[in-house]
């Protein structure tokens, strides 16, 4: 008669059910992100670096806080670079007057502490940002800083608009787009931020996002080269809708041949929401779960 051990049955058991555990969530879906074309159909990475190494611009639509978008923006970069495309990087991050100490990094000059004490930068420059900076070193390429001044930024709101900038000096005005910039306050983008505080200076909180904008495009114009490739990073808001830095770069320069990209979060990655649809070239969904760098 075969002897039944129970130790051995509780064993076996035990290691079924890892066995089917194991099964069960290798087939769950685990991915982080997934890309998606304007109209929301998936589209893969490789798909979306080949198209952008072939474009003259690409604005890079980032939520600060997200190390996948931190983690793309440098892949994307790497994976340009490896194509053979003459490379120049921007950011929103750092601000026009701050130029000079970027330069002065990457040439050697100064240090990280030297480029710390020097320039205005963000609370997640090194976890975020300089990853970036450190790769345009490496590969002897130029980081342009193309945001505004802060302080010219919060003049327009606090001024109640681009007037309180008349009486800027002309050193000053060299960190800003020429005035007067168009502005056009139906733009959804501007709208939407008009209503978000409206009466509280509405218009001129539009404004204020309107002479960034203006700023980073101009600021980007005068550096790029034609037959090069410029990488822009900037918050998504600044480039949503073909809006905001495109919208200025168009004003400036129709014939540009242009990529946009924008970031968006959902709980569930695997359809685009209608909401989100037409917000950019290439839409970046992931995962609300993400951690986040602060």
């Amino acid at each position: 008669m075969l002897h039944i051990d129970m130790k051995n049955i509780r064993l076996i058991s035990g290691l079924i059910l890892a066995l089917l555990t194991s099964l069960s969530m290798t087939g769950q879906k685990m991915d982080a992100y997934v890309i998606y074309n304007s109209k929301g159909r998936k589209v893969s990475y490789r798909k979306l670096a080949k198209v952008a190494s072939k474009t003259d611009l690409i604005l890079f639509g980032e939520y600060h806080n997200n190390p996948i978008c931190h983690w793309l923006e440098l892949k994307l970069a790497r994976d340009i670079h490896q194509s053979g495309r003459n490379l120049i990087l921007g950011a929103e991050m750092i601000e026009t007057d701050n130029q000079a100490a970027v330069d002065a990094y990457l040439d050697g000059t100064i240090d990280g502490e030297g480029l710390d004490s020097l320039a205005r930068l963000w609370s997640n420059h090194q976890t975020d940002y300089a990853p970036l900076i450190e790769f345009a070193k490496e590969h002897d390429l130029r980081f342009i800083g193309t945001n505004i001044p802060r302080r010219y930024a919060s003049m327009v709101y606090r001024g109640g608009g681009f007037d309180a900038l008349d009486d800027l000096s002309q050193d000053e005005l060299a960190w800003i787009a020429p005035l007067p910039i168009p502005f056009d306050p139906t733009l959804s983008q501007y709208q939407a931020m008009s209503d978000m505080v409206e009466g509280h200076g509405g218009t001129a909180f539009a404004q204020a996002q309107a002479i960034k904008d203006a700023t980073m495009a101009h600021t980007m114009l005068s550096y790029y080269i034609p037959g090069d490739l410029l990488l822009h990073y900037n918050g998504t808001y600044h480039s949503d809708y073909y809006q905001g830095i495109l919208w200025y770069l168009r004003e400036s320069d129709p014939t540009l041949n242009t990529v946009t990209i924008s970031t968006v979060e959902q709980s569930d990655i695997y359809t685009l929401e209608d909401e989100h649809r037409g917000k950019a070239d290439y839409i970046l969904c992931i995962d609300s779960e993400m951690t986040k760098t602060y």
